[in-house]
């Protein structure tokens, strides 16, 4: 059913704090159910949640566990500007489209800071501002035009020279990007806190179940598993992240590689607010603090899939971001206390695909979320839940498989 991935070696960062358990059952007879949710990570969490809160009844499975996938690799800078620059997107899909790409973006990771808030999770949220450094894609005249574009779409955006980014933030690079409106977090906490609210509205969570054969009809979608008991629901979410079910088309998609450190804490050392940094370069480098003062930092993607290739890789490209970020802030300790690789799904212009799978209308896909996972995910989650709705999201064909 499904094409299956080691999405992650070492110990993500994530591990370091404690979250909420999340109880599952057995899968040991066929039920049936509104909406099945297949995959209990970040994207399958806040899909519960918001089908629960609907009035929905939905059922989730995941091979392995909840939480178990990709979601803890994750570096949670939940950001809304795209891995691809507005003034290169535009040039992909046009000037209007990216616009309102970027504008929802923005508004997913509002939402979602006020659903935390509304839900009352403990997930160590936090606002932060974001600087965009000028690299080997774009240089200063490019990053000062890219801040324009932002203005004009109606995101406040500043374009910093060399002097005020040396004199605020103590970095030494040839101009930047500074935004407002972004969010750090803690994913496991935050992915927790979502489904036991999902669990609170009756939700049922089984675990570990793999969903094998897919049929649907006019009326309805048949899951059978690897146990023998079959799900018959009226829609169906594939949540399964980087692992794509075989009915969904892979055009215009990839799945990378990635690499990741966090320190020791040291909050006294830390950079001013302490801002999301990425670089516009390839490959580019991105960092954040956690809530106790270590840094997370990650970078030197590679496109390929091979997990044995890319574990084999962990100690190098490890050893290549801790001197990176020393050189960056000679004032850290960049010694790695945790290191990781994974693998995550990412397409040409940046986006996602969410919708329904071509000729499976009542099967819905999510898939391509490059650096905004946590962000696309919350927009994953306020498209699908609105179709399933019988109502129309203005944004949805900017997501959608068939745009």
């Amino acid at each position: 059913m499904s094409r299956k991935l080691d999405l992650r070696t070492g110990r993500p960062v994530w591990f370091a704090y404690r979250s909420p358990k999340i109880p599952t059952g057995a899968l040991t007879r066929d039920i049936k159910t509104d909406v099945l949710v297949i995959g209990m990570g970040i994207s399958g969490a806040m899909m519960a949640e918001a089908l629960t809160a609907s009035g929905h009844d939905v059922v989730c499975i995941d091979r392995r566990g909840p939480m178990q996938g990709s979601t803890p690799a994750t570096t949670a800078l939940v950001q809304f500007e795209i891995d691809q620059p507005l003034i290169e997107l535009s040039k992909m899909i046009g000037r209007g489209k990216a616009e309102q790409a970027w504008r929802r973006s923005r508004l997913a990771v509002q939402n979602l800071s006020a659903r935390i808030d509304n839900l009352g999770i403990d997930c160590r949220a936090a606002p932060r501002q974001s600087l965009y450094l000028a690299g080997n894609v774009l240089g200063p005249g490019d990053l000062a035009e890219e801040a324009g574009l932002r203005r004009q779409a109606g995101i406040r955006a500043t374009y910093l020279s060399p002097k005020p980014l040396a004199e605020k933030f103590g970095i030494d690079r040839d101009g930047a990007v500074v935004c407002d409106g972004n969010i750090a977090l803690d994913p496991r906490r935050l992915t927790a806190g979502l489904l036991n609210k999902a669990l609170e509205r009756k939700a049922r969570f089984f675990a570990p179940v793999e969903a094998g054969k897919i049929e649907d009809s006019k009326d309805e979608v048949i899951v059978g598993t690897k146990g023998g008991a079959t799900i018959t629901a009226k829609h169906v979410v594939l949540a399964t992240g980087y692992e794509l079910t075989d009915m969904v088309p892979q055009a215009a998609h990839q799945v990378i590689s990635t690499w990741a450190i966090a320190t020791k804490p040291q909050p006294k050392k830390l950079w001013p607010g302490p801002a999301f940094i990425w670089e516009a370069s390839d490959p580019y480098l991105y960092m954040r603090a956690t809530a106790d003062g270590r840094v997370i930092c990650g970078g030197e993607d590679e496109e390929f899939t091979d997990e044995t290739r890319r574990d084999a890789l962990i100690s190098d490209k490890t050893a290549r971001i801790s001197e990176k970020l020393a050189k960056l802030f000679p004032q850290l300790d960049t010694t790695p206390e945790f290191s990781w690789a994974g693998s995550f799904g990412t397409t040409t212009t940046g986006l996602p695909y969410i919708g329904a799978v071509p000729r499976h209308p009542r099967i819905h896909a999510v898939m391509g979320y490059g650096g905004n996972g946590i962000t696309f995910s919350q927009i994953a989650s306020e498209l699908v839940s609105s179709a399933l709705d019988g109502l129309d999201d203005a944004d949805a064909g900017i997501f959608a498989f068939n745009r």
